[in-house]
């Protein structure tokens, strides 16, 4: 069935509020055999009518998010009654629930709040348990009109979350047509870029009668999803793990600090993590990951060379022959840590950030990153000539890389 989301609000257009409700809505349909074919966003007001209008006959399924509240801009219930031909009546039962909610919190009643109330004849109300605008369903068909099926949701996205999944979702299960459901995958694929993932997989897959392909790139890893049947879906996984099997990191979405945490606990293993040039960011990422307290040891920020030297141990001489930014300081660096923390692995990063530093035998990007224990220490010359930011992630990301293929081979 063809799905259009329709977002509104004007702030969302600003820019001042993140709409979180495509993905959302997206994900929660998909197990029920749907797909959002169409989204739009339109702010506030009359636009709200154009884009109902432009959609009705070309739609099946209408999610309006916004537009449901008491305000003068808050026009997405008048404007669905009108073009519907439905009489506004009040619902004496919301009325109720609305006098309550507002009594009971202390908060003054008035009649530009009990406009919420205000339901389209034929309209089902959607109970509202975290605020106090109710959301509605229009069937198909509710009036002389052509229409699909129309859910009026609230904005505010702990308000349409719960409602949708507790309430919209056994709705939608009336509605939809049966049929063979889609499955989705995504394998989370890092230490390849994406043409190079589509060079190994691309053709065989596309083979595949009925699968549909996408990849998504991201900063060091890239995301490779296959949809179709169940058939469908085993075959493209052979092929995935024959071709990539020792480069998915995951299949549910995990990024690799938190497979990386896991992994070390189910073995029992910890870790420790020296950084100049990631200024702290990989002990940032691995210390976000619920559980990291049970592997990670320690982290040292040890930015200047004498740091490297008074925390780590790293022989002065050594940074005077070859450089911070060297594979021997990146060994010594991550073998410091070891001896230091007592872990059983050890990262360490160093690279020149930039957009200073540089230099023609070290341009801005270089870097190295070390592994040490588990066997011999082992260093990875680097180059990413780009912003700070996204250096800091790449660079954190090969580093959480080689200990992840470690693990993998031990």
């Amino acid at each position: 069935m063809r799905v259009t989301v329709i977002n509104t609000g004007t702030e969302i257009l600003l820019g001042d509020v993140l709409n979180t409700h495509l993905t959302f809505i997206a994900q929660e349909i998909f197990p029920l055999g749907l797909r959002v074919e169409r989204q739009l966003t339109v702010p506030d007001g009359d636009a709200i009518r154009a884009a109902l209008q432009e959609n009705f006959e070309s739609a099946e399924i209408i999610f309006v998010t916004g537009g449901l509240g008491p305000t003068t801009d808050d026009i997405t219930r008048e404007v669905t009654a009108e073009l519907l031909g439905l009489d506004l009546v009040a619902d004496p039962e919301l009325e109720r629930t609305i006098t309550h909610r507002l009594q009971s919190r202390g908060i003054r009643l008035t009649s530009r709040i009990l406009r919420q109330a205000q339901v389209p004849r034929g309209a089902r109300v959607l109970p509202n348990e975290n605020g106090s605008a109710p959301g509605l369903y229009l069937p198909a068909g509710v009036s002389s009109s052509v229409s699909p099926h129309l859910f009026l949701l609230p904005g505010p996205p702990r308000e349409l979350q719960p409602m949708f999944a507790e309430i919209v979702l056994p709705v939608l299960q009336q509605i939809v047509r049966q049929g063979e459901t889609l499955g989705c995958r995504t394998y989370r694929i890092v230490g390849m870029g994406e043409s190079y993932v589509e060079e190994a997989v691309g053709e065989q897959l596309l083979a595949i009668s009925g699968l549909e392909l996408g990849y998504c790139a991201r900063m060091g890893e890239v995301d490779l999803r296959v949809i179709g049947s169940a058939t469908v879906i085993e075959q493209a996984e052979t092929v995935v793990r024959t071709k990539l099997g020792s480069l998915v990191l995951s299949t549910t979405g995990e990024n690799l600090e938190t497979v990386i945490v896991r992994q070390l606990a189910a073995r029992k293993r910890t870790l420790a993590v020296a950084e100049s040039c990631t200024g702290g960011f990989l002990a940032h990422r691995l210390t976000n990951v619920p559980g990291s307290s049970e592997v990670f040891l320690a982290g040292y920020v040890t930015y200047a060379n004498e740091a490297k030297s008074a925390t780590l141990g790293v022989d002065p001489a050594l940074i005077s022959k070859h450089g911070a930014v060297s594979e021997p300081v990146g060994r010594a660096m991550a073998d410091g840590a070891l001896k230091k923390s007592g872990a059983v692995f050890a990262l360490a990063t160093t690279g020149i950030a930039g957009p200073g530093g540089g230099s023609e035998a070290k341009p801005v990007g270089t870097a190295c990153v070390a592994l040490a224990g588990g066997g011999e220490t082992i260093v990875r010359h680097l180059f990413f000539p780009t912003d700070r930011e996204t250096f800091k992630q790449l660079v954190t990301q090969m580093a959480l890389n080689l200990l992840r293929e470690r693990l993998a081979s031990a």
